[in-house]
Formats: C-alpha cells, structure tokens, sequence
C-alpha cells in the first residue's frame, strides 16, 4: 500500500489499520510532517518516502527520498516500478492532490481517494470506475448501490456544522475557534471550515455525480450523524447506510479490509428522535449552488479555488466568515465564462482565481 497524506487523519488511521491487520506499506508521502514521517518511517519501513518541503529532503530518515523539486510526478513513476498495480491512498489535502489522482489512474494503481477536490476540480479527467472513494458519504452509497434495482435519487447527510442553529445576523462576527468546533467529527481545520459553510457538502454532491453518474442528487442535515447515506431505486424502496461517526470503516473498506470486524456496530435504539431537515440556503448560501454546479460541473475547478484561498483567508484571520459564501460567487462571476476542457486550463483557473481572490480580499 501506498499513502499520500501519511500525517494526516486519512493516513494516521490507514496506518493504524494496516499495523493492525499487517499490511505492507510501499511508499509514504507527506508534506513537511517531518517528524511524524520519520516516526512511520522506524515503524513501516517503507520502500520509497516522499516529502514535499526540498529543505526538510536531508533530514529525512529514508535513503531514497524525493521532494517537490524532483517532483511528485517522479516519485509516483519510482512506486510503479517498485509495486506495479498497489493499493494507493491519495489522502493530500487541497488542489495538489489532482495530479497525483490523475497520474495513479494512468500507471494503473488501484486507487482509494479521500482527496476531494481531484474529484471537485478534475472530476471530467479521471476515469472514476476505477476509484475507490475514502469518505462516510461516498462509501455509504458504494455499500448500499451492490446488486440494486435502478436507482432514481441519491442522499447524503450533512451535520450541519458548527454554526448549526446559531443566529444568522451573528455569523458574521464568527471566530475562528467557533468555526473549529465540529459537533461529530474529528477532523482537519479547513474541512471543519467548510462543514461550518456546507461548502463540503456542496463538493460531495458532485463527487457523487461524478463516482456515480447521478445528477438528482440531495443532501439533508442529520445532526447526529448515523445515518451517512440514502438511497432512492425506481421501485420506490429505499434504503440507508446508518453507522457511528468513525472513518476507519471507509478506509478500511477501500483498502480491502471488507470481512473484518472495524468498529462497534451502533446500538440502534440511538435512532430515536432523527430527522432529517433541508438545508437553509440563507444559512449555507453556498450551497445554493448546488443545482448550477451538477449542471455545469467544470465550475467546481473555480469553486474550489475561490474556497480554498478565502478559507486560508479566515483561518489566518484576515477576513469574516461571512466573506467565504461572499469570495464563492465573486468568483464564480468572474471566471465562469472560462473554457475548462484540459487538464492544463484547470491548473490555470485555479492560479488565476487564487490570485484574484488574495488580491480582493485578503492582501
């Protein structure tokens, strides 16, 4: 197994199971964790390491090392030829994790994706058939859609976030603690900030679309987070994928650990008193998007642009968090009239929306 992400919660847990379950692991990739990285180095004794800050290379415990000046590309390339077809985790976090998606698929690993926004921004370049997705949502769907009659709609949930039932006129005075405050999840500061925008939830709808081919897809708020997914078929039956809020049990499943006993299963008297509420669009504005954006899926390359740079933005603290739905639709504005038919226009819309969007709002 290869992981991209290795000191991140994707790749702390994958660890965790393949330490448990005694998996091999290949190669590790990580971005500037260097200490972490030595640590799973001691342990894991991987073939090849990968760190993406040049000025940590010397100081990594690994005799065969690559950075970004050799290129990701490369070191990809030297895991093929080390461990042809392997299981790759793709758990980098933002824009960067596109390439490495796209080059795993062309050397013919078997790749397990937790990296949103290769599907977000380049879903239209990655042949998705062969993609394994790393999140409850998406997982819940692969799980309920074995062996089904056809399906007519699909469902996923949304916590709502931190600022669940908070005032509206106050959001605009929100903290930065405030926002880190998930309700159910432990996870990253920018996925939390975009669980607190329903802007995760946005990017989950289309890469639904994109791992499933559905276009009549919704997403409701379920506060407790035990019910992950639903699905509508044809017939009119319907049927969920209810569990505890752990995300072991995604990523063990796409790295083949099907059979195996990975979490409690949930005491279901705990489903008393779910429901499941529509999304308020004057709450989320962004995710008022959602219609344009499974129609005119290309745009998701800017949406996550303009999301990632003015989230960067609030978490510095240089902007309000009422400034992020705001930066979205500027944004979008501005650069939807671009033609995103490759792979290169993608990479550079999203230099150019980032550009705009330092410049507009936060230099």
């Amino acid at each position: 197994m290869i992981i991209l992400g290795s000191s991140g919660s994707i790749g702390l847990n994958a660890l965790n199971l393949a330490k448990e379950y005694n998996l091999k692991i290949d190669a590790l990739a990580c971005k500037s964790s260097l200490k972490v990285l030595n640590a799973q180095i001691e342990e894991f004794s991987p073939k090849l390491v990968y760190i993406d800050d040049d000025s940590l290379k010397p100081l990594v415990n690994h005799k065969f090392v690559f950075s970004k000046k050799d290129g990701i590309e490369k070191f990809l390339i030297a895991c093929d030829e080390q461990s042809h077809g392997s299981k790759l985790i793709n758990a980098f976090v933002g824009f960067d994790g596109l390439v490495p998606s796209v080059m795993a698929l062309k050397l013919g690993f078997d790749l397990a994706l937790a990296n949103k926004e290769s599907l977000v921004a380049g879903g239209q370049f990655l042949d998705c058939s062969k993609i394994t997705p790393i999140d409850s949502e998406h997982f819940g769907l692969k799980f309920l859609l074995k062996d089904r009659p056809e399906l007519h709609r699909l469902i996923i949930t949304a916590s709502g976030g931190a600022f669940y039932g908070r005032d509206i006129a106050s959001l605009k005075d929100a903290s930065v603690e405030d926002a880190l405050k998930h309700p159910n999840w432990n996870m990253g500061a920018k996925i939390t900030i975009d669980s607190a925008t329903m802007v995760n939830k946005l990017f989950e709808i289309i890469e639904a679309f994109w791992l499933y081919g559905c276009q009549n897809i919704e997403a409701y708020i379920e506060r407790k987070s035990l019910i992950h997914a639903l699905i509508e078929f044809k017939d009119g039956s319907t049927t969920a994928h209810i569990s505890k809020p752990d995300m072991r049990l995604a990523i063990a499943h796409a790295i083949g650990l099907n059979n195996q006993r990975i979490i409690e299963n949930l005491d279901i008297t705990k489903l008393q008193n779910i429901t499941l509420e529509p999304i308020d669009l004057e709450r989320y504005r962004a995710f008022s998007l959602k219609d344009n954006l499974l129609q005119n899926p290309q745009i998701g390359a800017i949406i996550n642009a303009a999301n990632d740079e003015i989230v960067a933005g609030f978490l510095s603290k240089k902007v309000k968090f009422n400034s992020i739905s705001s930066a979205i639709f500027d944004a979008l504005d501005r650069f939807s009239c671009f033609k995103l038919d490759s792979l290169d226009s993608v990479i550079e819309i999203n230099q150019k929306v980032r550009e705009y969007i330092k410049h507009r709002y936060i230099s």
